[in-house]
């Protein structure tokens, strides 16, 4: 999308309703305001399916400008935040016909938090990919079976949509935005005006690999993980690990399927994947370094690693998620 030149501003819309989470609306459109300030030209214009205000779930009144039907301007972003109360916001029939009336005549729409599923209630989301905060991503791969939930990621970009996991993922998205419209260097200067880090990749784990694995308390499951978490460098074969757990290896995979949903080499290899983005993001050291120092090998399998799972390489993710501090 090209920036906004002149004197032609790019419309942000934000469909505010009863009951959304504040920050999903304050943050990203504090991160839009400073990106004005610093010479971007957004026009953030908050907007409800009547025109009036409304009260966020945390009882905090939030002003609107204009009901949704009376937007006629040319929008370059819908934003869609998100409420607690998720299963409201996709029972409200007037709510997702207004979202999906501008998000037909949008030029990007995105999502924030719970925000996806009053998206996805209008069948825009089907057949693409969408993020949502982990702990609702069960909820909507369930409610809406035509959408593919990515549980992991900080944000997920598919054709015009994107959809963003929780509360302060809405600002890495909005970077992310405001980088696409106006280049790096403003995105990085929002970054420290907001005292946050430089857009975290939108491929990045919302959390850690080890709670990325679905809860367990199997004793042979726990065994095997702290095994492979505290050395990520060993050479962690499903022969040895088994061993070391006191299983047979067809028992050791069949008891991490169960527990898990993956096998033991997913997370040997989330593991090592985890090690390497922070050796990545700390220093200057070379591939075949962090390759080494995390067990990948080779500097070549580290980017088969990285294209693999995260769909970038490397040098991309160092470069994208450095901090901004000098």
């Amino acid at each position: 999308m090209a920036p906004a030149t002149g004197t032609e501003p790019h419309l942000v819309v934000v469909m505010v309703y009863d009951g959304i989470q504040m920050l999903d609306v304050t943050g990203p459109v504090d991160a839009f305001t400073s990106a004005n300030a610093l010479g971007a030209h957004y026009r953030v214009v908050h907007a409800s399916v009547t025109g009036n205000d409304v009260i966020a779930s945390s009882g905090t009144r939030l002003g609107v400008e204009t009901a949704a039907h009376l937007v006629t301007d040319r929008i370059g972003t819908l934003l869609v935040p998100g409420a607690p109360d998720w299963q409201a916001s996709i029972t409200n029939a007037e709510l997702v016909a207004a979202i999906r009336q501008l998000a037909q005549h949008s030029q990007r729409t995105v999502s924030i938090c719970a925000g996806a599923f009053p998206l996805a209630a209008t069948g825009l989301l089907n057949g693409r990919r969408a993020a949502t905060h982990w702990k609702l991503a069960r909820q909507l791969a369930a409610r809406f079976p035509e959408v593919s939930v990515d549980a992991a990621a900080i944000f997920v970009t598919d054709g015009t949509y994107t959809t963003s996991a929780g509360v302060t993922a809405g600002i890495d998205l909005t970077l992310s935005l405001i980088e696409q419209d106006h280049g790096p260097a403003l995105a990085r200067d929002v970054a420290r005006d907001l005292v946050v880090f430089m857009a975290r990749p939108g491929d990045q784990s919302q959390f850690s690999v080890r709670l990325e694995a679905l809860p367990t308390n199997n004793s042979v499951v726990r065994a095997a993980m702290n095994t492979i978490t505290t050395d990520p460098r060993h050479n962690h074969t499903l022969g040895s690990l088994a061993a070391s757990a006191g299983v047979s290896a067809r028992h050791l995979s069949r008891l991490f399927l169960i527990e898990t949903g993956h096998t033991p080499q997913h997370f040997v290899d989330r593991t090592r994947l985890e090690a390497a983005c922070a050796i990545l993001t700390s220093g200057p050291e070379s591939l075949e370094h962090v390759a080494e120092a995390t067990g990948v090998g080779s500097s070549e399998s580290l980017r088969r690693l990285f294209q693999r799972e995260l769909g970038l390489t490397p040098g991309a993710y160092r470069k994208r998620f450095k901090t901004t501090v000098r």
